[in-house]
Order: structure tokens, then C-alpha cells, then sequence
């Protein structure tokens, strides 16, 4: 049953922050004004959400992240320690870009894994994941497990997290959830047995 938000008294809240009821934020962070956060997140020590931002529902923003204007983190988001978003592809300290931000968004159920780093302008499509140390520069599709400098797709996940494997066959199921997906070709998978519309995984060249 969710609760009144915890806020540690080490942490700051700014006037006109949004914190959604069960969400619990730990030592030493920082939530800018104008930023907006979901119910029963958790955000751990020495995290920033600055002005404007949207957090989903129960996301988890592990140690050391900043989330900058621009960045939008949907529902079920995990996003590992130290990870790292930008917001222009640029910068130089002596010329003022603000004007120039270009958006990111982390879709629903994906993964950021630790010190990894999105530049701007791309996308972290549903149930992704980008392991540990990734970079990613360009879009990552629904499902597809990404790794190394940069970013490539090396297989896809299950809504679980478990990687699936095809093994040259259409159809694949998960090993520890048993949901099924439907191989569309190289480059996408669908999966089959979702209650609702199932969502279509497309990897984009987004450059």
C-alpha cells in the first residue's frame, strides 16, 4: 500500500517539484524545480532530476545519476549506477546551447546498466537493455540487449530481463517467465502472447 513520499532530510526538494505518493529519495539528492516524479520510485544516494523533467512510476535511479532537461524516463525504468545522460551533442563551456537540447526518452521497462552512457537525442526503446559501460549513439529497439563502445545489438531480452535465444527458429520462449516472442527478422521481435496489443520491436539507424 503506497505511502506519503520519504524524502531523507539530507536531500532538497525545490518549490514546485512533483514527488508521486510511495516514492522514497535517499541521501544527498537533488530535485529541481518544475521536474515531475511518479509514485514508488527510488532514488538513490547523490541523485540529480533537474527543472522539467518527467520520471515515470516505480522507477529506480540508482547512485550518482543525473537526469537532465530533456530526458524523459518512462514507467518501470531501471537505471543503474553512475549511468549517464547528455542533453546536447556539442557543448563548449564558452557558448550557450540551452536553446539547443536534443530529447531523450528511456521507454517503459528498460535498463540502463551501470556507467553506461546515452547521448543525446536517441531513444532506449521498452524492455531494452544497455549493459554496463555501454555508449549508446543511436536508438536502441524494444527488447534488444545492446553492448560496448558503441552500443551494438548482441541479442535480445525478455520483459523479465532473461536473454532470449532463437537459435534460427520464428518463435522463441523465455526460460524463466515462458512468455513467447515471434522473430520478425533480423532486426525485430514481437511478442505473441501479451494480453494486450503486443509491441513491435524495429531497430532504428537513428544516427
Amino acid at each position: 500500500m503506497s505511502s506519503d513520499p520519504f524524502i531523507h532530510a539530507s536531500s532538497y526538494v525545490d518549490d514546485g517539484a512533483s514527488i508521486g505518493v510511495g516514492t522514497r529519495i535517499w541521501f544527498f539528492c537533488h530535485v529541481q524545480t518544475g521536474a515531475t516524479i511518479g509514485r514508488d520510485c527510488i532514488l538513490g544516494q547523490n541523485v540529480n532530476i533537474d527543472r522539467g523533467v518527467v520520471v515515470g512510476d516505480r522507477v529506480k535511479i540508482q547512485n550518482n545519476v543525473s537526469v537532465y532537461n530533456g530526458v524523459v524516463i518512462e514507467d518501470d525504468v531501471f537505471l543503474g549506477p553512475s549511468c549517464v545522460f547528455t542533453n546536447v551533442i556539442n557543448p563548449r563551456a564558452f557558448v550557450e546551447r540551452k536553446t539547443e537540447f536534443r530529447p531523450t526518452r528511456v521507454c517503459r521497462g528498460a535498463t540502463v546498466g551501470a556507467n553506461a552512457t546515452v547521448v543525446c537525442g536517441h531513444d532506449v526503446g521498452e524492455y531494452a537493455m544497455v549493459g554496463a559501460g555501454a555508449v549508446v549513439t543511436r536508438s536502441v529497439a524494444p527488447h534488444a540487449l545492446v553492448l560496448g563502445m558503441p552500443a551494438r545489438r548482441v541479442g535480445w531480452v525478455c520483459r523479465c530481463g532473461d536473454r532470449l535465444d532463437f537459435a534460427g527458429r520464428s518463435e522463441t520462449e523465455c526460460r524463466s517467465c515462458d512468455d513467447r516472442y515471434a522473430s520478425l527478422g533480423p532486426e525485430a521481435i514481437q511478442r505473441v502472447d501479451d494480453a494486450e496489443a503486443p509491441s513491435v520491436a524495429s531497430m532504428g539507424e537513428d544516427q
